[in-house]
């Protein structure tokens, strides 16, 4: 094996070896920072591990090879990444390479080891590619003994060839020749507090959490937060967080402050590293960083803004290796963006320094309405009609965002409106599609100029100009599965194309589903209503579809035109045979689990601009006019229809698709549309379910009512049930700050449907947004005894883990209450 390198060996002479993170950690080490100790493997080495691997052609020539991928063709690239990534993780290390990695390896006297990526790109590349690509990495964690670190290096290097990383370096028109990979090995230790420095201008923001960030970095906790004045070194904010656990080794030592009062057993993680500790109420109240260790820190992110006068992040840890031993801060990770150094030629190599951006400028904030980050030429709408010439990859910035955008947003790259909520259609519509949005940016038209870059954070609701970027090198990523700090040049994960995109989830299926999972009893369903993403959706752990929105679903069966122009063209049975192969095809992917199909409810002002959508008279309120069941007494041909095609569905052997009917005011109108459902003969299938969505507040007051007239279950649609509880538009980003799904109206509007669902004896599901973007509102869910909990795929890891403590937390405060009633 070439020469092992630890951080305090790194010269400044040769950063391509060792890649950009590994290379400034071994610099900020020499120059006096309290870095912690680690261990590199060179790029090198992992080049001569490539070369030694018996490829069969295609790949002979790897890793001088762009392996001529079509990434337009998403089987091929996946296939042709799942073979090499085997090949590489099976092929054994050379016997005397895992010797002296092990041997180097054991002098961090650390049980437990975290691999991380650190990548450089040889000349004339532009090396902040490298940066923005290293975090599509995922690093590992595995256990310090031989066997266990070749395999966590081995997928390391893996990482290279996932198929968002190939199509990465495509876009960015990289050869892999050109990339060095570095593998940085850190140890894993006990860990009082952990967490996140960002610096930026005069701000530093901090997050910390009790135990080790990873805890953080998967979204398992909300950190406590710090604003803090970058001169003065004054806290100006602090925030306590929602710390419910803390992730920590196997047989921590019991001196950490977070455990000593803490008396249920710790479980394991999925990693098979780690372990969980719920934390007890008095630990959550508290803030993990003392006085002291927060002023420490402030005064490191001060000294390396003095040092290096740039907005950069980076990861600590605050660790007590034993009882009689004070605690100690180590800096584990930096992210010091090379357009932003003022460096010595030595640290700062001219050939880093040549072609990289200037510097993004803030220009416009809003809602952020899908998360995720996209860098594109920016197209601006300023009408209701829509260009038929937009080219693929832009980022459209318009007035307002209706579903019938669909056909643009398939191939937009991000999407910004100055109009719209964060649950209005569209902005449900972007989520479904992984497309970074930003809604309710107000005078985003004229602020932003057709044809230039600009950057989009959807997770954050900024949006940065960008000049000199090359947009050949545009990237757009999905939704994070885990909150993250914001940073002025956002990389998430799972950089990719939209050409050439895997799906909303393949980041978080990529990473845990192969991963044991604590078992829970209360039901996770996903909404989905596109197909393309059915084949990575259905491996998710999850319980069923618990909403197919038929309006989205519709938008591309349909062709782009209104559901009445196809009434008025007499295409019925066209109509009929079209939702019935949609659905079956959901119906398939998912059997024996249920699939809750939503009936239409089409808003008028949201399908206007489809072909046949004037036919409906413009309403002055269509949020709360013509829509939902209401509709269907005006005129049920269209709901009839599509009972003739779950009637066809059934006739097909499918017998686990329901129905849910939308936006229901009376009884009445359930009766009325019970009956059409009987006449389709849907309710001859015994194992057929008749639902309604409860999102009016009337539902409340005649629950009893409408299970007496034939409901079989409710699903909670808080989106409107927020907006007519609070008397707040849904859609108009001025009240955004009003429409809160956490109010205590609606906590309590939940908490009585659940009850009284529970006392009629029907099952009770929620769907609404807020599951997702209110996480702590699970814990209430699982209390309340919700049977199940449907959210959007990007949402589907963090609700899971979620549902798994707040059913733990049950668990054992009903057995500290028996142990309290024991003799």
């Amino acid at each position: 094996m070439p020469s092992l390198y630890w951080l305090n060996q790194i010269q400044h002479t040769n950063p391509l070896w060792f890649g950009n993170q590994a290379f400034y950690l071994g610099h900020l080490l020499q120059s006096g920072y309290p870095v912690l100790s680690g261990l590199v493997v060179p790029a090198q080495t992992f080049q001569e591990f490539i070369e030694s691997i018996q490829w069969r052609e295609p790949f002979a020539d790897l890793p001088s090879s762009s392996l001529h991928l079509n990434v337009d063709h998403p089987q091929q690239l996946q296939a042709i990444a799942q073979h090499i990534r085997h090949e590489i993780t099976t092929t054994p290390l050379p016997e005397l390479w895992l010797e002296n990695l092990s041997e180097a390896a054991s002098q961090l006297q650390a049980t437990t080891l975290i691999l991380q990526p650190s990548l450089a790109l040889k000349p004339p590349a532009d090396n902040l590619l490298a940066l923005e690509a290293a975090e599509i990495f995922e690093p590992q964690i595995c256990s310090a003994k031989p066997e266990a670190l070749a395999v966590g290096l081995k997928k390391v290097w893996a990482e290279l060839f996932r198929a968002k990383s190939l199509l990465y370096w495509q876009r960015a028109e990289i050869p892999l020749e050109q990339i060095c990979l570095a593998v940085l090995i850190h140890p894993v230790l006990p860990a009082i507090a952990a967490g996140v420095v960002k610096v930026e201008d005069n701000l530093v923001s901090i997050q910390s959490t009790w135990g080790l960030e990873t805890a953080i970095a998967w979204g398992e906790v909300t950190p406590d937060s710090y604003e803090v004045d970058a001169l003065q070194g004054i806290v100006q904010a602090q925030t306590l967080g929602s710390k419910t656990c803390a992730h920590t080794l196997p047989q921590a030592p019991d001196f950490l402050p977070f455990l000593k009062d803490i008396s249920q057993p710790a479980f394991q993680h999925p990693d098979g590293c780690l372990q969980v500790h719920l934390l007890t109420e008095a630990q959550q109240n508290r803030y993990a960083l003392p006085p002291a260790t927060l002023q420490q820190l402030i005064r490191i992110a001060q000294q390396l803004k003095t040092d290096f006068s740039a907005t950069f992040t980076f990861k600590w840890m605050w660790m007590q290796a034993d009882v009689e031993s004070p605690p100690e801060l180590y800096l584990t990770q930096v992210n010091l963006p090379i357009s932003e150094l003022q460096q010595p030629d030595e640290i700062a190599p001219s050939w880093l320094r040549k072609t990289v951006p200037t510097e993004p400028q803030l220009i416009l904030k809003g809602l952020a309405a899908a998360s995720g980050q996209a860098i594109a030429e920016a197209v601006v709408i300023t009408d209701a009609h829509l260009p038929d010439d937009i080219p693929p990859g832009r980022i459209l910035v318009t007035t307002t965002l209706t579903p019938d955008w669909f056909s643009c947003l398939q191939q937009a790259a991000g999407l910004v409106a100055e109009q719209g909520g964060m649950t209005s259609h569209g902005a449900i519509l972007a989520r479904e599609l992984g497309l970074p949005a930003i809604v309710g940016a107000a005078q985003a038209t004229r602020i932003i100029q057709a044809g230039e870059t600009v950057l989009l954070d959807g997770t954050q609701g900024e949006i940065y100009r960008i000049a000199d970027f090359r947009t050949t090198h545009y990237q757009r990523q999905p939704p994070p599965t885990q909150p993250k700090p914001k940073t002025t040049l956002p990389a998430d994960a799972d950089s990719i194309n939209r050409s050439g995109q895997d799906s909303p989830v393949s980041s978080p299926n990529s990473r845990w589903s192969d991963r044991p999972l604590p078992a829970i009893a209360t039901e996770l369903l996903v909404n989905l209503s596109q197909l393309r993403f059915i084949d990575q959706v259905k491996t998710l752990p999850v319980d069923g579809i618990g909403l197919i929105r038929s309006e989205l679903m519709l938008l591309e069966v349909l062709e782009h035109q209104h559901p009445n122009l196809w009434l008025q063209q007499g295409r019925q049975q066209e109509f009929i045979d079209r939702i019935a192969s949609q659905v079956s095809q959901f119906a398939k992917a998912f059997a024996p689990r249920p699939v809750f199909y939503r009936a239409l409810d089409l808003r008028s002002h949201e399908f206007q601009a489809l072909e046949g959508g004037r036919l409906l008279p413009a309403e002055p309120n269509p949020m709360l006019g013509l829509r939902g069941t209401f509709s269907y007494l005006l005129d049920s041909a269209l709901f009839e229809l599509e009972l003739t095609a779950l009637a066809e569905v059934q006739q097909a052997g499918y017998s686990n698709v329901h129905l849910l009917l939308p936006f229901v005011r009376t009884v009445e109108e359930f009766s009325f549309c019970r009956q059409r459902v009987e006449q389709a003969g849907l309710i001859q299938q015994a194992e057929f379910q008749l639902w309604i969505m409860a999102e009016v507040p009337s539902v409340l007051f005649l629950l009893p009512d409408y299970v007496k007239a034939g409901v079989q279950g409710i699903s909670i649609g808080t989106n409107d049930l927020t907006q007519l509880l609070l008397g707040a538009d849904r859609d108009q980003p001025e009240l955004a700050a009003a429409f809160n799904e956490r109010h205590p109206a609606v906590l309590r509007a939940i908490a009585q449907l659940i009850q009284l669902a529970q006392a009629a004896g029907i099952p009770c599901s929620i769907c609404g947004q807020a599951p997702a973007q209110s996480p702590e509102l699970i814990d209430h869910l699982v209390r309340w005894g919700i049977n199940s909990i449907s959210v959007d795929a990007e949402a589907v890891e963090r609700t899971y883990h979620a549902i798994a403590r707040a059913e733990h937390k049950l668990l054992l405060a009903a057995a500290r209450r028996q142990l309290d009633l024991a003799p």
